[in-house]
């Protein structure tokens, strides 16, 4: 028997990932929310509702799940049943006043390792540890100044190869600097796409994120012009900042499509894409600051990209589902299939430019570490 299961986490502001347990209700031991499929729900969206249920948790589910586990169930009979449970992610925007199990679960937000430790599925600690791992303890060279220059005196190639690193890290700041903003981007824009009241207000937001993405992108395009010794070369900076700073473009020209034609519904395969969109942008986030070290963070990125990988691939599919669905709704009003194929083209882009961070972080990799 399969379940569905929602991780709900939320980003604090130091960058660090809070996921919520819930108590089961029959042994009290620590869980995430889970339950059987639900009858006209995709399975992201009735992972969302059990959320909801369980936890009054409000949030943005991604239809790409991130991992499965499995474990026994004991019904109060004696007999026992082993379900197959896949976990989506779940962006958490709000928590309810009032929900249906209120009274019969304990919810506590927990630290990635004190949720991982807190459950008893082996499965499910790992899908949890691995949501975003700490990065590695630099090598001792790294650490001490005085052992690295005395290494470089004795192997010319580690001394050359020091001359890359950078003195101030200015460059690792800007484009951790313009990940926020990718972050925050990505979640005023689902938060679009549900619609209600707040639209106009969340494409405001978008629109503000991507002017402050655009001063980002400026300042290291004009550092690299000032700057002769960099980590990368000049291509890979560029490269890299270019497709970041086009994914939080993309996001702007979703809103303004959304705020030109004034649409306010929307499909739910536009929203499945931005839920995409979200996970793609909190991958990006934790992976940027893992280029301070490639070689030491190489096997991670190579996870981290292959994830932003499969995000894309998935929101391709979604995207066709979205115009097929959008054609059959639209044979008498042409107009709406033009206005919804342009949200969908624009969404697309944007899962299109995480793909693109992928390689440019893959080729990093492969150039440098």
């Amino acid at each position: 028997m399969r379940q569905v299961a929602a991780l709900p986490y939320r980003v604090e502001s130091d960058g660090s990932i809070r996921v919520m347990l819930i108590t089961s209700r029959e042994s009290q031991r620590w869980v995430v929310p889970k339950g059987n499929p639900i009858k006209g729900l995709r399975a992201h969206e009735a992972a969302a509702q059990e959320a909801f249920e369980e936890a009054g948790i409000e949030g943005i589910p991604c239809p790409t799940l991130i991992g499965q586990y499995r474990y026994t169930k004991r019904r109060k009979s004696g007999l026992t049943r082993t379900l197959d449970v896949d976990v989506f992610p779940l962006a958490v925007t709000g928590q309810a006043a009032e929900w249906p199990e209120q009274d019969e679960r304990i919810c506590n937000w927990f630290t990635l390792a004190n949720a991982a430790n807190a459950v008893d599925e082996p499965e499910l600690k790992g899908i949890i540890a691995s949501f975003r791992e700490p990065p590695p303890t630099p090598g001792i060279v790294d650490r001490v100044p005085v052992i690295r220059e005395t290494a470089g005196r004795k192997f010319p190639l580690l001394r050359w190869f020091q001359k890359l690193l950078p003195s101030e890290g200015r460059f690792f700041e800007l484009f951790e600097a313009h990940t926020a903003t990718l972050v925050a981007g990505a979640d005023s824009l689902a938060r679009m796409l549900q619609g209600g009241p707040e639209l106009d207000a969340h494409i405001r937001e978008i629109v503000t994120q991507e002017q402050n993405a655009d001063d980002i992108a400026r300042e290291v395009l004009q550092d690299v012009r000032r700057t002769y010794v960099t980590p990368f070369d000049r291509s890979a900076i560029t490269g890299l900042i270019g497709v970041m700073d086009d994914a939080i473009d993309q996001m702007n020209q979703t809103a303004k499509a959304v705020q030109l034609f004034e649409v306010h519904e929307f499909a739910p395969q536009m929203r499945d894409m931005a839920g995409i969109i979200v996970e793609a942008a909190r991958v990006t986030e934790e992976a940027i600051p893992l280029l301070r070290s490639l070689a030491n963070n190489a096997g991670r990125l190579h996870t981290l990209t292959g994830r932003l990988i499969e995000l894309e691939g998935h929101a391709d599919e979604i995207h066709d589902q979205g115009l097929k669905a959008l054609f059959k709704v639209s044979q008498d009003n042409p107009m709406a299939f033009v206005v919804g194929q342009e949200i969908y083209a624009h969404l697309e882009k944007i899962t299109d430019r995480f793909e693109d961070v992928a390689n440019e972080i893959q080729g990093l990799v492969i150039d440098h570490a």
